[in-house]
């Protein structure tokens, strides 16, 4: 861990966690942020996309929280469901070895599975404005001990039409609650926001640097309607890229494109926002883990969701919105890595492209697609044909002498985690410390054993019983 994270006085468990994250230095987001929000202040952050805010308020509110508190202590509110998901994750992660539990509420999940876990200890909510509302209104969440409450990616929260429940949730959190607001831009609206609802903020604005911006080479290609497709194996097999997300105008063309790329046995993933919640959550993830190489997605996955180190963006449908231009080519090219942007253009998309010239202040001429050769085309089948290895998920290595036990036994037979916690603790050795997250389902229970002690427990749980009854004590994947 470098001096810097040192120089935050940040707990040994923090630091821990971050070194395991693979953090190695702080981005300058991450510099004018943390130190204000350990301080207690507001903050009102305008930063560009993969700027590290995730962090930037992850980090002092993982340091803040006290595990001993059973109720909420931080709110999150997060525009769309991927993205209440992957903040959610890293919040757990960074908070993993101070145990504090991170729980995501979202609509199109079942609200009472939901409610379930907000019975249970929670440090940490992070959701979507709407279903946090029903929550509030249902008193499954209570806000009696929130001290913090940030609102990110608020721009995407205007746009989406959710400024009115965020209001809402603002004019109930308790007094004294800090708030932090973070997005890419400043509207009028976002500006009303702010003024009326986060006094005496510290204002942080990034703007990206000229030699920290993402090189990104834009190509556009000609094409018409009839060869679009042919188009795009052309230019696929032309660039041959490591990681690519194809962005089409609706889902049904996605859901074509799709069918007719595995047809070819080059292997994707889709993502819009008809699928179902499951799905789309299994699809980023396998995505994000390299399973596949190729992802088509309409623009429910244009902003927010981080992923990591994609070489290409194609828009197979030319973006209806100058804007969505911009945030789509955005995928590639982060934290300073090169990327390439391609773009096929019919005759119909010649107007919108002018639009996106003036809001650039970019040339972007239109070219002949390329005719890749024999090699290319010999090299890009190859490719498909290497099975790529998954790479491991994010924070696997903070799981590292964590053991996690299945528990025969959960609500339906009273069992509570007061039970699962006093039984291990009158293991000898075991303390209270060496006992993670404990998780009561229905008809079945899961604990996280630390410090390298699972084996012991679970030997010790096969005669020991727990609320009277010896029960089955398993394994179980992290």
């Amino acid at each position: 861990m470098t001096n810097e994270f040192n120089n935050y006085r940040l707990s040994e468990d923090i630091l821990e966690a971050l070194s395991g994250l693979g953090y190695r230095e702080p981005t300058r987001i991450q510099r004018e942020v943390i130190p204000p929000m350990l301080a207690g202040k507001n903050v009102i952050v305008k930063a560009p996309t993969g700027s590290g805010k995730t962090a930037a308020f992850a980090i002092p509110i993982c340091e803040d929280i006290r595990w001993e508190e059973n109720a909420p202590q931080a709110l999150v509110l997060e525009p769309t469901r991927e993205l209440a998901v992957q903040v959610s994750e890293e919040l757990f992660h960074i908070g993993r070895k101070k145990r504090l539990k991170s729980v995501a509420v979202f609509g199109g999940f079942p609200i009472d599975k939901q409610i379930r876990s907000l019975r249970q200890k929670s440090h940490i909510v992070t959701g979507t404005p709407g279903r946090m509302m029903d929550h509030l209104e249902r008193g499954s969440l209570k806000l009696a001990k929130v001290e913090w409450l940030v609102i990110d990616e608020a721009d995407l929260m205007l746009d989406m039409g959710f400024i009115d429940e965020v209001k809402k949730i603002l004019s109930l959190v308790p007094a004294g609650c800090r708030v932090s607001l973070f997005s890419a831009t400043l509207k009028p609206e976002i500006q009303e926001l702010a003024d009326g609802y986060i006094p005496d903020a510290d204002l942080v604005f990034q703007e990206a640097e000229n030699e920290q911006e993402p090189v990104i080479t834009e190509k556009l290609y000609e094409t018409d309607q009839e060869r679009k497709y042919e188009t795009l194996l052309d230019v696929l097999i032309d660039e041959n890229p490591q990681s690519c997300m194809i962005f089409c105008g609706t889902r049904e063309m996605t859901n074509v494109l799709f069918q007719k790329l595995r047809r070819r046995r080059i292997f994707c993933g889709m993502l819009h926002g008809e699928m179902e919640q499951r799905e789309r959550l299994k699809t980023v993830d396998a995505f994000k883990r390299g399973c596949f190489r190729f992802l088509i997605a309409t623009d429910v996955a244009a902003r927010g969701i981080d992923f990591e180190q994609i070489t290409h963006v194609v828009n197979y449908d030319f973006p209806t919105g100058k804007e969505t231009y911009v945030h789509r080519i955005g995928r590639t090219g982060r934290n300073g890595r090169c990327g390439t942007a391609v773009s096929l253009v019919t005759v119909d998309d010649r107007r919108m492209l002018e639009q996106v010239e003036k809001y650039t202040g970019r040339e972007l001429p239109v070219i002949k697609a390329p005719l890749a050769g024999e090699e290319k085309e010999k090299a890009f089948w190859k490719s498909q044909r290497i099975k790529t290895e998954a790479k491991p998920k994010k924070g696997a290595a903070l799981n590292e002498g964590i053991t996690r036990l299945s528990i025969g036994g959960g609500r339906k037979s009273k069992m509570r985690a007061g039970d699962i916690v006093g039984t291990i603790c009158s293991i000898e050795g075991m303390e209270a410390s060496d006992i993670g997250i404990v998780d009561i389902r229905e008809s079945i229970s899961y604990v996280e054993v630390l410090n390298g002690k699972g084996n012991q427990v679970l030997e010790c749980l096969q005669a020991k019983p727990i609320k009277g009854k010896i029960r089955k004590v398993r394994k179980t994947r992290l």
